[in-house]
């Protein structure tokens, strides 16, 4: 059983903070050469680039914009062109919209399910096929609480988690017989700029916190070894499950 990831070369799209720079250092730490994609990343010097870099690591970085048509496609194209080998596909860019179901605009509904689900899918597909073809290869989607819950005004954020969970197992189905590994992580209420609104409310901070048995917010840090784990050869015959690191939420 092995956690080292030297010698593959891992996409990490959203890595440019929270959770998605954190999946990529861990992978970094764990021998892989990361590809950064992000729509603000920056191409030289970034936070992402350090960190990697200092793991002595090599580091690329794409500017992708997941939320257009073509976004997604688009990024896949310019990696294979470029002549890049993705090993592990690490599908975390993703954005929300906090909003009363009412008061939801189609515009927030279509924007959050392309850069989460549709986008999402689009870049499995690509970098998947050469995966299928090769017989070897590990996608991880960032999944949500939200994936097994409906969440308060965030009605296009738990359509689109919630339909992650479905996309990974329907992939794990149809890809684990040529060697490629489809799975999840499910961060729980972590401190990133996702949920600062909610850490933010005096009121919601305390009602989430209370729930939570380990009884802090977590860290983007705390998706480390579920990353490495799923990313590498340890988890060779684990297939098709959303991982939760929640801190003891789903189990309260």
């Amino acid at each position: 059983m092995s956690f080292d990831l030297t010698g593959n070369v891992a996409l990490v799209t959203g890595c440019r903070r929270g959770i998605g720079l954190a999946m990529a250092e861990a992978l970094a730490a764990a021998g892989a050469n990361i590809v950064g994609a992000s729509l603000t990343l920056d191409a030289g010097d970034s936070e992402a680039r350090r960190r990697v870099e200092a793991h002595g690591r090599e580091f690329t970085a794409y500017r992708a914009d997941l939320a257009s048509d073509t976004g997604a496609a688009d990024l896949a194209t310019a990696v294979l062109a470029d002549g890049i080998r993705v090993d592990i596909l690490v599908n975390n860019a993703g954005t929300i919209a906090r909003a009363p179901a009412l008061a939801h605009s189609d515009e927030q509904w279509e924007r959050v399910l392309r850069t989460n689900l549709t986008g999402q899918f689009v870049l499995a597909r690509e970098l998947g096929r050469p995966m299928v073809e090769r017989g070897r290869g590990k996608i991880i989607f960032t999944a949500s609480m939200l994936s097994f819950q409906g969440g308060i005004n965030v009605v296009s954020y738990t359509a689109a988690k919630s339909g992650l969970a479905g996309l990974v197992r329907a992939l794990a189905n149809e890809w684990a017989p040529h060697g490629v590994n489809v799975n999840a992580i499910a961060p729980g209420y972590l401190a990133t700029d996702n949920t600062q609104p909610l850490r933010d409310d005096p009121d919601r901070s305390k009602a989430i916190l209370e729930r939570i048995p380990a009884g802090r917010w977590g860290e983007p840090a705390d998706v480390a070894g579920a990353t490495v784990f799923l990313a590498s050869a340890a988890s060779d015959y684990v297939h098709g499950i959303v991982l939760p690191v929640d801190g003891g939420w789903l189990g309260r």
